[in-house]
């Protein structure tokens, strides 16, 4: 037992403590004191560099320096608040992901007041100085719903220059997404961003963009009156639930949807009625919890009838009425059943 009662003592004094003078940093920021919350940042930027281990010194030393840039941002003081955010990196060596942030908050602060051209510059400065930190994804956002209304060319230009540099980093899935959908809409090249869509579930697996650049390719597809390709990027993004179902992690947003769609490429764009039907009995089945069921019954009445088979028809549209007796299709009509 006394063994015991040192290990939790030991324990204990082992835990990292936050450092006294961010608590009163945040406390004084709390209770409106504002000159007191940045006093206390400032002390804390010189007492975080003696903390140990260095992983803990370098946690409290970024706190330090976004707190301090953060209060001058939340009470207004927007030209103060830019500056000590562009300092941070100067400040901050080696803190990747701090020197990101900051730098992105500073970014965004100039887009804000109207100064587009320094906003730019620090955005960009994020997303090719940092492009394996989280915050060049969102410095990306930023720039492209700020230059699409402007020289969509040129800043298509400019996504693909820089996605040749920054090919093998974090940031480059996103640069291939932002790049297909300025391709897409703003050039009107439906063949290029298609292309560029279909690069990211290869090059880039792992990716949170993969499945719905699936989509995006197979519906492009569609209106490029290439069925075949748009049957072969849904199987590929329906094929993912089998993966994720053993891996007990991932499942797509867009895999009823892609299921339900490919039903109707299959049986209005290729004819193929069987393959359709098989394709609308999967929903229901595979996505019990979806709110798609009900499409997906309708559309397998419909398909069965087209095929003949009117008993199986009108058994499926009993099934909707019983499933979904609030259904919109359950009075919509399309099989005439007794």
């Amino acid at each position: 037992m006394r063994t015991l009662a040192l290990l939790v003592i030991c324990v204990a004094c082992s835990a990292p403590a936050t450092l006294p003078e961010l608590k009163t940093a945040e406390m004084r920021a709390d209770q409106g004191d504002v000159e007191g919350a940045l006093v206390a940042y400032r002390e804390a930027q010189g007492t975080c560099r003696g903390l140990r281990p260095v992983r803990r010194a370098r946690a409290a030393c970024s706190e330090a320096l976004l707190g301090e840039a953060e209060v001058l941002e939340r009470t207004g003081r927007t030209q103060d608040a830019i500056a000590a955010y562009v300092a941070i990196p100067g400040r901050a060596p080696g803190d990747k992901m701090t020197a990101s942030i900051a730098i992105y908050r500073a970014g965004e602060l100039l887009m804000q007041g109207g100064n587009a051209k320094d906003a730019r510059a620090a955005l960009w400065r994020v997303v090719t100085e940092w492009p394996d930190e989280p915050t060049a994804a969102d410095a990306l956002k930023t720039l492209v719903v700020d230059g699409r209304a402007g020289d969509a060319p040129a800043l298509a230009e400019q996504l693909a220059r820089v996605l040749g540099s920054l090919a093998t980093t974090k940031v480059a899935d996103n640069l291939l997404w932002w790049l297909a959908d300025l391709t897409e809409r703003e050039l009107a090249n439906l063949a290029g961003a298609r292309a560029l869509y279909d690069r990211i579930p290869v090059e880039h697996r792992g990716s949170g963009l993969r499945d719905d650049a699936r989509w995006h390719a197979a519906r492009i597809s569609r209106a490029l009156r290439d069925p075949e390709g748009a049957v072969k990027r849904l199987r590929a993004l329906v094929a993912t639930r089998e993966v994720a179902f053993g891996a007990g992690s991932y499942f797509s947003i867009w895999l009823d949807d892609a299921q339900l769609e490919l039903g109707r490429v299959l049986r209005d764009d290729l004819a193929d009625l069987p393959g359709a039907i098989a394709a609308f009995s999967k929903l229901p089945k595979d996505y019990p919890a979806s709110i798609l069921r009900d499409d997906a019954l309708y559309e397998l009445a419909i398909t069965q009838d087209r095929a003949g088979d009117h008993v199986a028809a009108c058994a499926t549209i009993a099934k909707l009425a019983k499933q979904s007796p609030d259904s919109k299709y359950v009075t919509r009509g399309g099989v005439t059943c007794r």
